[in-house]
């Protein structure tokens, strides 16, 4: 299914709404987004995260897909990392590091997912997402950690994120056919819109403290390539190879295409808020990325799909 412009409007102008509504609380109201970050971090995330794998249902083949693209954001992060070492700053090297392995896979490419893919393509980029947010909050948060705390504290702030065990919990229930009450399921819907509203708000929290001075294009840029530029090429290249070697199915191959074109992760703010790393500069990045994203997403689409037979 070609892909308009006008299909990214609905859900960039929520988004954007969410960042409005952001802004204007900590301009207005003078709400602080530390405590908010951690509340995510703690509770909303893994309870999300829990809920949304529990409902799946995952299997051996959904999991690879989440193996997968969990070793495939390590390594890309791993890499940017090394390389930002050299160029950046610790927290800026640091956030863009978080940030290579990540993006805006949830709040942004969610919609785009629901309209673009049939339901088995839909199923299949939500496991992707699930590797994505695992890298997230594991490899991508002691790195993260690591701009401004040695490695053993970055590893403890590691064990004690609550979205491993949560991970590790809905395995044990699909493992063990335990079954969740439904009274419970119904309970943890509320949390997932919440992840949603909280996480843009955060970026307009935080954009409410931006001054001049976080202008740094050279991060920005370097977001920017790492977001527009590595990942689609990235992502089509993995298609490409898959295609020429196993062989995958067409939805398959768009719900990879399109987790390699959104716009960068609003968790990128999020994590940095909870670690105090830049996160307005984190937040400019975000707010650029997501802008862009209704053009340059119809363009890379519609230039790699008849690529891989989508």
């Amino acid at each position: 299914m070609p892909l308009e412009p006008g299909t990214l409007m609905g859900p960039l102008w929520t988004l954007l709404a969410f960042v409005g509504l952001g802004w204007l609380a900590a301009r207005r109201l003078s709400v602080d987004p530390r405590p908010i970050a951690t509340l995510l971090i703690y509770l909303i995330a893994p309870l999300t995260f829990f809920r949304g794998l529990v409902l799946g249902g995952p299997t051996p083949a959904y999991l690879l897909v989440t193996g997968a693209l969990f070793l495939c954001a390590s390594l890309v992060a791993l890499t940017v990392n090394r390389l930002a070492r050299h160029a950046l700053p610790g927290e800026e090297s640091a956030v863009l590091a978080f940030s290579a392995g990540t993006g805006n896979t949830g709040y942004f490419g969610l919609p785009v997912a629901l309209v673009l893919l049939p339901p088995a393509g839909v199923t299949l980029y939500l496991f992707g997402v699930l590797g994505v947010t695992l890298y997230e909050f594991t490899l991508g948060f002691y790195l993260s950690a690591r701009g401004r705390f040695s490695a053993r504290q970055s590893l403890l702030k590691i064990l004690r994120l609550p979205l491993i065990y949560a991970f590790l919990a809905a395995l044990a229930v699909e493992a063990l056919g335990i079954g969740v009450p439904d009274a419970i399921m119904e309970g943890l819907e509320v949390f997932p819109p919440t992840y949603t509203l909280l996480g843009m708000m955060i970026i307009g929290m935080t954009l409410g403290r931006v001054t001049l001075r976080q202008f740094d294009w050279r991060f920005l840029g370097a977001c920017v390539a790492v977001r527009y530029l590595l990942w689609p090429l990235l992502a089509l290249g993995v298609v490409l190879g898959l295609q020429a070697t196993v062989g995958i199915p067409a939805e398959f191959a768009m719900a990879l295409l399109l987790i390699g074109v959104v716009p960068m992760a609003a968790n990128v703010v999020v994590v940095a808020m909870e670690l105090g790393i830049a996160p307005e500069k984190g937040a400019l990045a975000v707010l650029i990325t997501t802008l862009a994203a209704p053009l340059l997403i119809p363009l890379y689409l519609g230039w790699m799909a008849p690529l891989v037979g989508g």
